[in-house]
């Protein structure tokens, strides 16, 4: 009981070392849990920071282009397309603290080509390579994932003429870059029809006071040139306010359409020629789209859709059938569908085309074949030209 009592000796050897053990023990562990959470914090910034790629992300790239490591896909592309945390957390309208990039699939299968493409000083020029950007969207790397450059533009382009003279003006040379296109001057694209050799999309579409001075204004004796005016007369008054035109060319249908206070949006890409700057020029609306994405509107929204030539037998039916849906849900119930001289051979529309086009669930208001006879009718080609309604009701 006396030794309980006893005063202990601070300074004794054997008490220091007795008390040093617990006070070892605890710095250890606090230096434990010090480390790990420096490493949490580590990873979580490598993983998750809305400025750095996630290691999976370059994983999953690196092992979809079929090259070893030595040759991954482009840092800006895993940077442009990789998932990123929203700053301010979970979003209701997203239902998730991420966003995931709309482009980056099939963008991977052509790792060659997207080098090219997405070799480039950020912040900086991008480079001059319009054909190898078209490229790549036509494959089906749609939208391209080039984010951070910004392109060549003309060094001395004029102000636009003012509406409405612009619809029937060939713009200034000055407002285009040429370098991707044959043709270096817009009187040469307007002359190419009668000049050059080969085929160009479109050959003769920039010459405004050619073929494109009359289209859609008078019906021919076949039957298959349908007027605007003739269109419109099908519809209540009023009723055709905003509308696309698949394929358009340089925007004249848009143009016509505008004459009568309708606004058409136009997708054009530029195929050997400046079609979405000459399209802009004349003071309408321009996008720049593959056709076999959906497209960008939402469902019942558009009076009309309109597609000459570009929808025919050169698209694969499967692809094909799903745009006729997506012209379908774009349109609101009483909308119409022109399909403007649909190409195809021999008994394709009769065996493929028109069941196709019933399956999806218009109504017909016009159907008129006629032979296309340019080559011969040993050919045996065909045009349908159609305006289709979609259904007030049962429209699902």
């Amino acid at each position: 009981m006396k030794l309980k009592n006893k005063p202990i000796n601070m300074g004794s050897h054997s008490s220091n070392n007795h008390n040093s053990k617990p006070l070892t023990t605890n710095l250890f562990f606090i230096s434990l849990l010090l480390i790990t959470n420096l490493l949490t914090l580590f990873l979580s910034s490598t993983f998750y920071s809305s400025n750095c790629i996630p290691i999976s992300a370059i994983a999953d790239a690196a092992a979809n282009s079929g090259e070893d490591e030595e040759a991954p896909l482009p840092p800006e592309f895993l940077a442009a397309t990789s998932a990123q945390k929203l700053p301010l957390g979970p979003n209701r309208n997203f239902d998730s603290d991420t966003v995931h990039a709309p482009a980056g699939a099939a963008c991977t299968l052509f790792p060659d080509d997207l080098r090219r493409f997405m070799t480039y000083p950020i912040n900086g020029s991008c480079p001059d390579d319009e054909l190898l950007s078209q490229k790549l969207l036509l494959k089906g790397c749609d939208p391209l994932p080039r984010r951070r450059c910004r392109p060549a533009a003309p060094p001395d382009t004029p102000p636009p003429s003012p509406l409405p003279s612009s619809l029937w003006t060939t713009p200034s040379d000055s407002s285009v870059v040429w370098t991707a296109y044959t043709c270096k001057s817009y009187q040469c694209l307007i002359d190419r029809s009668r000049t050059q050799k080969g085929f160009d999309d479109c050959k003769d579409c920039f010459d405004l006071n050619g073929r494109e001075k009359h289209r859609w204004t008078n019906p021919n004796s076949t039957g298959l040139d349908f007027s605007i005016d003739d269109v419109l007369k099908t519809r209540q008054p009023g009723s055709i306010r905003v509308g696309l035109d698949i394929g358009g060319g340089v925007a004249t249908f848009a143009v016509r359409m505008r004459e009568r206070n309708i606004t058409i949006l136009t997708t054009s890409l530029n195929l050997n020629g400046p079609f979405n700057n000459f399209i802009a020029s004349r003071g309408v609306v321009p996008l720049y789209l593959n056709i076999f994405q959906r497209l960008p509107f939402f469902d019942n929204t558009l009076d009309i859709v309109h597609s000459m030539h570009v929808l025919s037998n050169w698209v694969p039916e499967k692809l094909l059938h799903f745009l006729l849906f997506d012209v379908y849900r774009v349109l609101r119930p009483g909308g119409v569908f022109w399909l403007d001289h649909f190409f195809c051979v021999g008994d394709q529309l009769e065996k493929a085309y028109g069941p196709m086009i019933e399956s999806v669930g218009f109504r017909k208001v016009k159907w008129v074949v006629g032979r296309k006879l340019d080559k011969g009718p040993e050919s045996q080609e065909m045009y349908l030209s159609a305006l289709l309604e979609k259904p007030y009701k049962n429209s699902w």
